[in-house]
């Protein structure tokens, strides 16, 4: 495995901690700006919206530079986001940082996932993006812990401070650790990019992500609430818990990056399956502590897990340029919108469980756009002497890509 893959899970690490960042420390930012928890709530829907829909925008002004050009530059937007929300003022000065380091980092996924595709080998493309996604479960299972514990005991800015110095040593390690590629010819330009969006497949594909994503947000969003006026467990129990689901996607990361590459469709229909099974059952058994922990668990599993599957289909459906990556983080970005805020609906219609059976639905409908693939496999794999399906063979290089 090319060692600017492991460079780039330490960038997308740093850009995941931020993320996070504000929901670990939410009263006493409120204190610090002189604003109510509801509205520092609305500095996480803001970085949330800005990756979203300023990501892409943002992957378009850099997509002409050079990779690793381009990652620095967006390394350097973050950078000086992170050091505004560290210097804020005001709750305005911080909302402007948040929705500065949204877009930054969305684009930086984008950026990063397309250059892994050109560093690796078609047959390994899936295992080198759980490779890098490590940084996104690590951002979870070590960043949010890190950076609470940090603004506790230090104050909020130190945890602002702390992720701006982890910026800064991702960004040397992207420099020394992550060759020149150049930009490939002939690609690289809008329109060859944005073409491959006329295709319905890949909207499709996209949706499947948005739901694979949706489905497990609108349960996690939701776990503290859950666990301990639900199932019963001690506030101070909680985080313990939060660690061994973080755990669990590190582990499910790996296992799925291993299969992800041979068995795309397969994965993520398994996936989208036995998380249904594990949401359901969370919802029929929370107030029971062994199986709501062990659900949880699964969920960890095979959730946000699925990632290296979802981002080698869509590279096959579309390509591997960034514009495609970066708004294919776009609708995960929506999926996690969509799970957490209908979600909290559904909780003041139906209770605390309500969230689990949304997830569970989402991942049904989620397993829906999925199964017409999984019937063409089927029929490849039983045809005689046939090409192999489109979403089963191994990748190519998109137009737009060069390997080195």
């Amino acid at each position: 495995m090319p060692r600017a893959v492991y460079v780039l899970a330490l960038g997308i690490f740093a850009m995941v901690t931020s993320e996070f960042v504000v929901a670990g420390l939410m009263p006493q930012m409120a204190d610090g700006l002189h604003a109510t928890v509801p509205q520092i709530g609305y500095l996480i829907t803001a970085f949330a919206a800005a990756m979203a829909f300023g990501g892409p925008v943002v992957t378009v002004a850099v997509m002409k530079l050079p990779p690793r050009t381009a990652l620095m530059v967006l390394f350097a937007v973050f950078l000086a986001g992170n050091v505004l929300a560290a210097t804020a003022n005001g709750y305005a000065a911080m909302m402007a940082a948040r929705i500065v380091t949204g877009t930054a980092s969305q684009a930086f996924f984008g950026v990063g996932l397309s250059l892994c595709a050109r560093l690796t080998r078609p047959q390994v493309r899936g295992r080198a993006i759980a490779v890098a996604m490590n940084g996104l479960m690590l951002g979870t299972l070590l960043g949010l812990p890190m950076s609470t514990l940090i603004g506790e005991r230090f104050g909020w800015r130190a945890a602002f401070w702390a992720i701006t110095v982890i910026t800064v040593i991702a960004a040397l390690a992207t420099l020394l650790g992550v060759p020149r590629v150049e930009r490939a010819q002939g690609g690289g330009g809008f329109r060859a990019e944005a073409g491959v969006f006329r295709r319905p497949g890949l909207w499709l594909v996209l949706s499947t992500s948005m739901l694979v994503i949706g489905a497990t947000f609108s349960a996690f969003s939701y776990f503290n609430p859950i666990l301990t006026e639900v199932t019963g467990f001690s506030a101070g129990t909680v985080p313990v818990l939060l660690i061994a689901y973080g755990a669990a996607t590190v582990v499910g990361n790996n296992l799925v990056g291993r299969l992800a590459d041979r068995h795309t469709v397969p994965v993520l229909a398994a996936g989208l399956l036995l998380n249904t099974v594990f949401l359901a059952g969370f919802a029929l058994l929370a107030d029971l502590r062994v199986p709501a922990v062990l659900c949880m668990l699964g969920v960890g599993l095979v959730g946000v897990t699925m990632n290296p599957a979802m981002v080698v289909r869509v590279q096959r459906a579309g390509n591997a340029g960034p514009l495609v990556n970066t708004v294919h983080s776009s609708f995960i970005t929506l999926g996690i919108i969509l799970g957490s805020s209908i979600g909290a609906v559904v909780i003041d219609a139906w209770g605390l469980r309500a969230p689990l059976w949304l997830g569970a639905v989402m991942a049904v409908a989620g397993l829906a756009t999925v199964l017409p693939a999984l019937v063409r496999r089927a029929a490849a794999d039983a045809a005689p002497v046939t090409a192999p399906a489109a979403e089963s063979a191994p990748v190519r290089p998109a137009p737009c890509e060069q390997r080195v």
